[in-house]
């Protein structure tokens, strides 16, 4: 059986490679509907040899659709995202819209996927730092539970989209041509430098982003009482997010028990030998679907924490493979049509 499938935002960076995905995993198809802005319509895109035409984004566009991929911004989530809900779509949505709503489940496939069955016609995508950090420290917290997180993150510029992917390459050229850097997408220049800014700063001295991991970890780990602060950098990088992440257990854990628990983990591929440089970087895990785990070591400050460095892909693992893989898990229970 074959499903129809609208895709909002197909044009983006997200969009296009949840078309890769759903390519790659072989998605029982039958119809992609590709949707995007008026500026996009009228493109023309390739799905399975098949040559797509784009279309607005309007209020019958979910018309005979069984799965809407979102990943168009809130603002397009918040308004199209319910209507493609009353036209009996099931939306997964990649936006910050409907993250936090307690009616909407928030999922990441390997640590919550019951969390489906209480959809309303919505599922949310978290953010792509967050998805990484909890598949790592899931399987830990499931053996010994976490009291306390403590991660920076470096990430890529891909996590902006595609004008913000333009402006480092473009700065790039400039700075090594001996030119000013021109910066329009972010506050300064982020070829050859670090912006310790991700979305809008809050009253607390926190980052929107960094708020984000707080209260996302804890929905999507059901565990309330987790305390998380996170410090958000973006990276000259393209694409791949990185993370330094400290964890403090209720009792002590050996790095080799973590390593064996890992090693045993869904999505989860361990690179952990130092003394042979092997351990995960960005450019290693781009366009791949695990997350990458390495330099796990006891936190010499603290007997109950362990220390590790978690990388992933964060346009494919980050948001379109866990879209794909909430799709593939409504399909396997069937719960998409009817």
């Amino acid at each position: 059986m074959g499903y129809r499938v609208a895709i909002v935002g197909a044009t983006g960076m997200v969009g296009q490679e949840f078309i890769k995905v759903l390519e790659k995993r072989d998605f029982p198809m039958d119809t992609v509907s590709l949707l995007a802005s008026d500026r996009s319509a009228g493109k023309k895109m390739m799905v399975k040899g098949e040559e797509i035409e784009v279309r607005e984004t309007a209020y019958d566009s979910f018309n005979n659709v069984d799965i809407a991929l979102f990943s168009a911004g809130a603002d397009i989530s918040r308004h199209f995202a319910p209507i493609a809900a009353q036209h009996k779509a099931i939306v997964v949505d990649n936006s910050a819209a409907f993250r936090m709503d307690p009616k909407v489940p928030l999922v990441v496939p390997e640590v919550n996927i019951e969390d489906i069955t209480k959809h309303k016609g919505i599922i949310a995508n978290p953010n792509c730092s967050t998805i990484q950090m909890v598949v790592a420290l899931y399987p830990l917290h499931q053996v010994n539970p976490i009291k306390r997180i403590v991660v920076t993150t470096f990430q890529a510029v891909s996590g902006t989209g595609i004008n913000a992917v333009d402006e480092l390459r473009a700065q790039t050229r400039q700075l090594l041509d001996g030119q000013k850097a021109v910066a329009h997408v972010y506050s300064h220049q982020i070829a050859f430098n670090v912006l310790p800014e991700i979305d809008v700063f809050l009253d607390s001295g926190y980052t929107k982003e960094e708020w984000k991991m707080l209260e996302e970890t804890r929905k999507i780990m059901h565990a309330d009482n987790i305390q998380v602060s996170a410090t958000c950098v973006r990276v000259p990088v393209f694409t791949g997010h990185s993370e330094a992440v400290t964890v403090e257990f209720e009792r002590p854990m050996e790095p080799e028990q973590a390593r064996d628990i890992l090693l045993r983990s869904p999505g989860v591929k361990v690179l952990d030998e130092p003394a042979v440089k092997l351990y995960p970087h960005p450019w290693l895990a781009t366009g791949t679907d695990e997350v990458f785990v390495g330099r796990i070591r006891k936190d010499i400050s603290n007997p109950n924490s362990l220390v590790m460095w978690v990388v992933a892909d964060n346009v494919r693992k980050g948001a379109a493979l866990n879209a794909v893989q909430i799709a593939e898990e409504l399909v396997n229970r069937g719960m998409i049509g009817g």
